[in-house]
């Protein structure tokens, strides 16, 4: 429990620095990725290497880790694109689906039993995420449905964690997650260099100038992410993913302050009835049947 909400604390933060740094032609994603990971990389391997038995860090699987980790990347991919197009609040709370996903995909692939009430929690999540996206609405963007997707992506690499990534060791699964992270952020900066295409906003693969501020964040970005990366891989390997998945939710709120305090941001009254739907929806759907 108190990994979990360390770990969502960690990661709603850095997801608003995040925001802020992507919102206003800041440094593009793919540096981003790169500049966090290259910081925090050494960082956890050496610290690894001092604090841990070398034998327990020596990956039973690359294959699935590299897997795990491709998922977890291509959800902050997702993730991150919608954020400085939409609220911090409701791409928490479409993000936050999650849980119905975790439960479709624990019942598929990790046979789990799903019951009545966890059943209860995918519709009322249903109407939750209706209330706060209103589709057909002038409220409605087709960009809230990027959180879905990341969503989708997140459940898949946590059921795989319990799966297959068990028996590794977190700081393991960490690092394979940042080496991940350069791969992807190296690879969509090359990409732009080598080839003539421009493209928009925070997909830019140009290299923004960094001075005294960008560094300072993206050094706490990297910090956030070591957080992030190894108490997530904990929770998830030491309890069911239902359970874990409960507490999970601490992320919405961290959001809903974050929005308010760094962005202004308030949500009205039929999304914040959303949000509270969702919630609760998700709680019921990670319940044990």
């Amino acid at each position: 429990m108190a990994t979990i909400i360390g770990t969502v604390f960690a990661l709603s933060l850095g997801d608003a620095l995040i925001k802020s740094l992507g919102g206003g032609g800041g440094m593009g994603l793919w540096q981003l990725f790169a500049v966090r990971s290259l910081l925090a990389f050494p960082v956890l391997l050496a610290g690894s290497l001092v604090l841990l038995d070398r034998r327990r860090l020596a990956p039973g699987s690359i294959h699935w880790i590299a897997v795990r980790s491709g998922l977890l990347t291509g959800m902050w991919i997702v993730y991150y694109l919608s954020l400085p197009l939409l609220p911090l609040a409701v791409a928490a709370a479409a993000y936050y689906t999650l849980p119905l996903f975790i439960v479709a995909f624990a019942a598929m692939f990790g046979g789990e039993t799903v019951g009545r009430m966890q059943w209860a929690g995918v519709v009322l999540g249903f109407v939750g995420i209706v209330l706060v996206l209103r589709p057909g609405s002038e409220a409605f963007t087709w960009v809230a449905l990027l959180p879905i997707l990341s969503a989708i992506l997140y459940a898949a690499a946590m059921i795989l964690t319990r799966t297959k990534c068990r028996d590794e060791h977190p700081a393991t699964l960490a690092l394979g997650l940042n080496a991940m992270f350069v791969i992807a952020g190296t690879s969509g900066l090359l990409t732009g260099w080598i080839l003539p295409v421009s493209l928009p906003g925070f997909l830019s693969a140009e290299w923004a100038v960094m001075g005294m501020e960008e560094w300072r964040y993206t050094a706490i970005l990297a910090g956030l992410i070591l957080v992030a990366s190894v108490g997530t891989a904990i929770a998830y390997q030491a309890a069911p993913a239902a359970t874990v998945g409960t507490f999970d939710f601490a992320y919405v709120g961290f959001a809903l302050i974050w929005g308010v305090l760094f962005f202004g941001e308030h949500p009205d009254n039929i999304a914040l009835s959303g949000i509270v739907l969702i919630v609760v929806a998700g709680v019921l759907a990670v319940r044990q049947p």
